[in-house]
């Protein structure tokens, strides 16, 4: 039994509580991130500080002062133009790597520092309104889809080498200069290029300079950084703080570094204006170290190493980024070994953004520069390889194949291949595709391994079906050795007196005979399977090639030979009212083929004829 002194003092505690819930709640989106200063409010002449880090992890303040609100400068959006004074920035005008340096004007934030004037003699900046910026965690998260432009790359009688060297021409397309001298563009980048060569970094940085980053050649805060994603708890993160976007880690490391606008929880928004606009994406969020800033009359930028991973990016758009705390992006991982001997073999292991865009550029950087490193970037070289691409649902394309050549042509091929097989699969037309890992044995000779057809002798020349036909095959090497190589073939059921070829030729020429006997120049695949049965049967530079062709009337439909089609069925494919698309006639046809695998870069092509006894 309770007194009601007793009941009276468990009333107060249920009381208070229930204040202090409904306090809570009242308060609390007040609490989830900093006060914001709406756009209509903020006017010229307004002074206020901006926050971002100069050197070490410390955040310092500027001044900013407003100079006008710049309205619909894109579709629905606008600017807030202001100038930059303190920390240096009267010397160094807005600084590559205060994209995403939070505003304040009475202690709410305004928005971030997101874009600038090239050669500007003044810190004019562009600030991008922080309600725009808010907008993006409001964007729905879904998968690109890929898209098909790269297709017309492939055809069924391509070459991996012709293939890498399409993806090499067209990732090199030289892109247009725009003056930027009079037009407020966002503020460059800083992407940190850890573990390359002066080299290295000198011929890739060209490839990421053309957009929004700034290459730089840096170092990572932390050495030995392995791919375990099982990193320690996350600290907490602030306004002003600089971050990473890691792109490439691993024994290579690809980050962009810029600041912290605004911190809700674990979600984080940042640089205040979009890498690519990519929209959804899953890159890695690191911590990241100021060394110095370095003054340059182009574009100042900070000197930085990046951290450990603490999170991802989820999202890419026009007003910034989304990052997550504590949650971490699926990466690419990526095993290269490399052996140039017969004892001495080098692992690597990379791990590379899953982006159907970035993730061919970053693996040509990647496999490009760790072969460069461990073997000579000129003089005579000769690489031969396999790699295999593992997709998530068990799927696997494997590619075999023999560079060999003078300069850094062999590196570039092979480098390059990689990267357009991985640009296919993420961009094919038919279904999404995930690479969940990318295996490159790699073994190097220091020579050239070429070899030039010289002749091709058979044992008879005149054979009723059913017969073998023992082909020699002579050729040079590069260093002047005839030699030779045997096959059997068994004839065909073909009519007495009728006659037939056997061609015996490079992979290139086997290409140029197969567009003339087909009239197609290239080939869509019909299916996601078909792509990857062609990813895995291009033909091959270390291959000599056999084909028995005879005049025996037949279709192409679809990429697929029908040499004996019923004349029923032809008429039927045929007719003007089927419409087939993609069906070529053709007058000869592939009786069999073959391959033989030999340790050198095959080069040449002759057609012997045959005659069935009568």
């Amino acid at each position: 039994m309770f007194c009601p002194r007793q009941l009276s003092h468990r009333k107060h505690p249920v009381s208070f509580l229930f204040v202090l819930l409904l306090s809570w709640w009242l308060v609390e989106p007040l609490l989830a991130g900093p006060v914001i200063m709406p756009l209509s409010q903020v006017k010229p002449g307004m002074k206020g500080i901006g926050k971002s880090v100069f050197a070490g992890q410390k955040i310092q303040e500027f001044n900013v002062e407003i100079i006008g609100i710049l309205e619909n400068v894109q579709p629905k959006q606008n600017w807030i133009l202001a100038r930059l004074t303190g920390q240096g920035l009267e010397n160094t005008g807005v600084i590559a790597g205060m994209s995403g340096s939070p505003v304040y004007i009475d202690g709410k934030i305004v928005g971030s520092v997101s874009f600038s004037y090239a050669f500007s003699k003044e810190a004019i900046a562009g600030i991008t309104p922080i309600e725009e910026m808010l907008a993006i965690s409001g964007n729905k998260i879904s998968p690109r889809a890929g898209g098909s432009q790269a297709i017309n790359w492939l055809n069924m009688s391509s070459t991996l080498e012709e293939l890498g060297g399409a993806y090499s021409n067209w990732s090199r397309q030289e892109r247009e200069i725009a003056s930027y001298d009079r037009a407020l563009v966002p503020v460059k980048v800083p992407l940190v290029f850890s573990g390359f060569s002066t080299r290295a970094f000198n011929s890739f940085k060209s490839i990421f300079a053309g957009d929004n980053f700034q290459p730089v050649l840096g170092s990572r805060m932390t050495a030995g950084q392995t791919l375990n994603l099982n990193v320690p708890p996350p600290a907490a993160i602030s306004e002003g703080q600089a971050v990473g976007v890691q792109l490439m880690g691993g024994d290579l490391d690809l980050t962009a570094v810029g600041t912290v606008t605004y911190v809700d929880g674990e979600k984080i928004l940042a640089f205040g204006h979009s890498f690519y606009n990519l929209g959804a994406v899953d890159y890695g969020l690191t911590r990241a170290e100021i060394l110095t800033v370095v003054p340059s009359l182009e574009s100042s930028f900070k000197l930085a190493t990046t951290g450990e991973l603490i999170g991802r990016i989820s999202q890419d758009r026009t007003t910034g980024v989304l990052g997550e705390i504590g949650r971490f992006p699926r990466y690419v991982p990526v095993n290269i070994e490399i052996q140039d001997n017969l004892v001495s073999k080098k692992q690597f292991k990379l791990k590379v953004v899953n982006d159907p865009i970035l993730t061919p550029a970053l693996l040509n950087a990647g496999v490009s520069t760790l072969i460069s490193a461990e073997e000579r970037s000129y003089g005579n070289l000769s690489l031969d390889f396999e790699a295999s691409f593992v997709l998530e649902r068990g799927q696997v394309v494997h590619l075999e194949d023999l560079f060999s050549g003078n300069f850094d042509n062999p590196t570039t091929s092979l480098s390059s291949l990689v990267a357009a097989v991985s640009y296919l699969l993420n961009n094919n037309e038919f279904q999404p595709v995930k690479i969940s890992q990318i295996d490159l044995k790699i073994r190097s000779v220091e020579e050239i391994r070429q070899a030039s057809l010289e002749k091709v002798l058979l044992d008879k020349y005149a054979v009723a079906p059913g017969e073998l036909i023992t082909a020699r095959v002579y050729f040079r090497t590069f260093n002047n050795e005839v030699r030779t190589e045997e096959v059997e073939f068994t004839v065909p059921p073909l009519p007495a007196g009728s006659e037939l070829e056997l061609v015996v030729a490079e992979a290139a020429y086997m290409q140029q005979l197969e567009r003339s006997l087909y009239r197609v120049q290239d080939f869509t695949p019909r299916n996601l399977d078909q792509l990857l049965r062609l990813l895995s049967n291009l033909r091959k530079n270390n291959r000599i090639y056999f084909k028995l062709l005879a005049a025996r009337p037949g279709l192409f439909l679809k990429g697929e030979e029908w040499p004996d089609v019923p004349p029923g069925y032809k008429a039927m494919l045929t007719s003007p009212r089927a419409a087939t698309a993609n069906l070529t006639e053709i007058n000869r046809s592939t009786l069999s083929e073959y391959q033989l695998p030999v340790p050198y870069v095959f080069k040449g092509a002759i057609t012997v004829p045959i005659k069935i006894k009568k």
